[in-house]
C-alpha cells in the first residue's frame, strides 16, 4: 500500500507543475499590468513602471515562472493586488464555508441517492424504479443557479421558512446543500442502479442464491461491495467538483465562501489570487482523487497491485 500511495503522489508533481505553467501563461497575456491594477488608472506610467519592476513583471516571462516555483515551494504565492496582504490570508479564510457546502451537499447526495439506486436494482421495473428515474431525471436537467433561485422563491419569499442569502445559521446552508445535493444524488442513483444490476447478473451473486444465503445479506455482503466500486470513484469526482464548482451557488445565495473570493478576484484581475486559488483546487482535486483510488484498492485490491506491477 506505501509503495501504491507514493507512486500516486510522484505523478502528483509533474501534474501541479504543467497546471501552474498554463495557468501563468494564460495570465501573462491579460492586457493590464499589476503596477496599473494596485496604482489605479490615475497612476502615472513612471509610478506603474516602479511597481511593476518592484514585482518583477518585466522580467522575461520564463524567469518569472522559475521565481515563482521557488516562492511557491516555500509557501510564498505573493500578496494580493486587491487586499495587500498574503494571498492565503485573503483564500483560507473563506474555504471552511466552501468545505461545509461541499460535504454536507455530498453527505446528503450519499444519503439519499445510494440507497434509491439499491432500491431500483433490486426492484427493477417496479413503480418506485420509474418514479425514482422521473426525479432522477428531473433533477439532473434543472441547472444549479436556476433550481437555486426556485427554491429562494418558494422557502424565502414565499412560505418565509429559511433565510434566502447570507450566513447566520445553519439554517442557511440547507437550501445552497439540497441546492448541490440533489442532481449529484440524482446522478448517484442511477449509477448505483446500474452497476448493482450489472452485479447481481454476476455468477458469485447466483452462487449465494443458490446456497440459500438471506437476500439481504446477497445484496449486502455480495453484490453491493463490488457494485460501489465505480460510485465511490464518481464519489470522489463529484465532491472535488463540488469544492471548484460551487462558485455560482455560493453567488445565488450571497455565501462568504472561496468561490466568492475567485470570482472577485477575476474580476478585479487579481493575478496571485486567482494563481493561488487555482493551485489550491488542483492539489485539493488530485488529493481528493488520491483518497479515492486508496478506497478503491481497499475495495478491490488487484487495482493496488496491477499499479503497483
Amino acid at each position: 500500500m506505501v509503495k501504491y500511495i507514493t507512486k500516486r503522489i510522484l505523478i502528483m508533481i509533474p501534474t501541479i507543475l504543467f497546471v501552474i505553467f498554463i495557468i501563468f501563461f494564460i495570465l501573462h497575456f491579460m492586457p493590464s499590468s499589476p503596477g496599473r491594477i494596485i496604482l489605479g488608472m490615475n497612476a502615472t506610467e513612471a509610478e506603474v513602471e516602479a511597481v511593476n519592476d518592484q514585482l518583477g513583471y518585466n522580467d522575461p516571462i520564463l524567469v518569472q515562472y522559475v521565481n515563482y516555483i521557488k516562492n511557491a515551494l516555500q509557501l510564498d504565492f505573493g500578496d494580493s493586488y486587491q487586499y495587500s496582504k498574503p494571498v492565503f490570508r485573503v483564500l483560507l479564510p473563506k474555504f471552511p464555508v466552501t468545505l461545509k457546502l461541499a460535504l454536507l451537499s455530498m453527505l446528503v447526495a450519499c444519503v439519499i441517492g445510494i440507497p434509491i439506486g439499491i432500491v431500483s436494482a433490486v426492484k427493477k421495473y417496479s413503480l418506485a424504479d420509474t418514479a425514482s428515474t422521473v426525479i432522477a431525471m428531473l433533477f439532473s436537467s434543472i441547472l444549479s443557479f436556476f433550481f437555486g433561485v426556485l427554491m429562494i422563491l418558494l422557502f424565502s419569499l414565499k412560505l418565509k421558512w429559511l433565510p434566502s442569502n447570507g450566513l447566520g445559521t445553519w439554517k442557511n446552508y440547507i437550501m445552497p446543500v439540497l441546492t448541490l445535493a440533489l442532481p449529484t444524488a440524482a446522478y448517484l442513483s442511477r449509477l448505483t442502479r446500474t452497476t448493482m444490476i450489472d452485479t447481481m447478473k454476476q455468477d458469485y451473486v447466483r452462487t449465494a442464491k443458490a446456497k440459500g444465503c438471506h437476500p439481504t445479506r446477497v445484496i449486502f455482503c455480495h453484490a453491493l461491495r463490488n457494485a460501489m466500486m465505480p460510485v465511490v470513484t464518481q464519489i470522489g469526482m463529484s465532491l472535488a467538483g463540488l469544492l471548484g464548482g460551487a462558485i455560482i451557488t455560493e453567488q445565488v445565495f450571497g455565501l462568504p465562501g472561496f468561490g466568492t473570493v475567485c470570482l472577485t478576484a477575476i474580476q478585479n484581475k487579481d493575478t496571485p489570487v486567482i494563481m493561488a486559488s487555482v493551485i489550491f483546487l488542483s492539489a485539493l482535486f488530485m488529493l481528493v482523487i488520491l483518497l479515492m483510488d486508496i478506497v478503491y484498492a481497499f475495495l478491490d485490491p488487484r487495482v493496488m497491485y496491477k499499479t503497483v506491477e
